[in-house]
């Protein structure tokens, strides 16, 4: 339950459309146009033929791991990586949780709906919402930071998230939307030098994934074993299996990429034009496939645009 002074952190988008919304266009949905794309339907359809069997995560798993350079024990494949922030509220023993907002709002809920209390870290949004280590209480054992962060859509730089990690505590990196992201830049992914670092993936966004479920952990062996145990069995399904490995090959890579930088161009149209209107602040610099707006009266305007 949320009482009227605090959000719902489990509300998402797609709720705007259902029932009596069904007729209305979900701009709330960050995925790419055209997605997914033609090559990749047909390896899902193909992957249908084995259904009868049980999936087989481990050319999924070694594809991921290639594509990031890493050994496969320090990667863990998940229905979604809305699976991983379950399992990591789950699995690990945490005694001072922070989460840095503003913040996709899925992570906190899963730590309170496993018992922690949570405690908030909040950007200031007259610094662009710019991540100062130091604002991050010193004995906080995990934290949970977005990279780049939705909704504010800021990167942060790499080194000020490496500021964080530290013994004993583990550094939760969100990197859902870092392969929209030319060059993935700032991205932590093939680190593994920094310890307690957990970054998570997902293949949601570029690839038009929402229904099928597939994202992934990287992470200490530890730490994914860890995870692991806390899995049902077969967490992953074939199709979802089949989309990790596809997407991780270096053709998809090369699209990605170019999706990225077309992605940035068509950012930087959409700042202006919104820009353009008085009244409208548009919070930027922006990273992601997304903008960050405010405006007064927001609520009677998004009333008016729903009707």
């Amino acid at each position: 339950m949320h009482t009227p002074s605090e959000p719902d952190l489990r509300h998402h988008g797609d709720a705007e459309v259902r029932g009596g919304g069904a007729e209305l266009t979900d701009l709330a949905v960050n995925v790419r146009t055209g997605t997914p794309p033609v090559w990749l339907r047909e390896r899902l359809a193909a992957s249908l033929d084995g259904l009868a069997a049980y999936p087989d995560g481990r050319a999924a798993r070694r594809a991921v791991a290639e594509r990031h350079g890493l050994p496969e024990e320090r990667v863990l494949l998940t229905a979604g990586a809305a699976e991983a922030f379950v399992l990591l509220a789950r699995a690990l023993r945490v005694r001072r949780p922070v989460v840095v907002h503003p913040q996709f709002t899925e992570p906190e809920a899963a730590l309170r709906d496993a018992g922690h209390t949570v405690e908030r870290v909040l950007l200031d949004p007259e610094d662009g919402f710019r991540l100062d280590p130091r604002a991050v209480p010193g004995d906080a054992d995990l934290v949970v930071v977005g990279n780049p962060t939705n909704p504010t859509s800021v990167l942060h730089p790499a080194q000020a998230l490496a500021q964080l990690a530290r013994p004993g505590r583990t550094l939760v990196v969100d990197e859902a939307f870092m392969d929209a992201v030319p060059g993935e830049r700032e991205s932590l992914a093939s680190r593994t030098d920094l310890p307690g670092l957990v970054v998570l993936r997902s293949l949601t966004k570029t690839w038009g994934l929402a229904g099928l479920r597939i994202g992934y952990v990287l992470a200490s062996p530890g730490t994914i074993a860890r995870l692991e145990r806390a899995q049902p069995l077969w967490p992953v399904s074939s199709p979802a299996l089949a989309a990790a490995e596809a997407c991780s090959a270096p053709p998809a890579l090369a699209e990605a990429a170019h999706a990225a930088h077309h992605l940035a161009a068509d950012r930087a149209h959409l700042t202006a034009a919104l820009s353009a209107f008085e009244g409208v602040r548009v919070y930027g610099p922006a990273a992601g496939p997304f903008l960050l707006v405010r405006m007064a009266e927001a609520a009677a305007v998004r009333g008016r645009l729903r009707g």
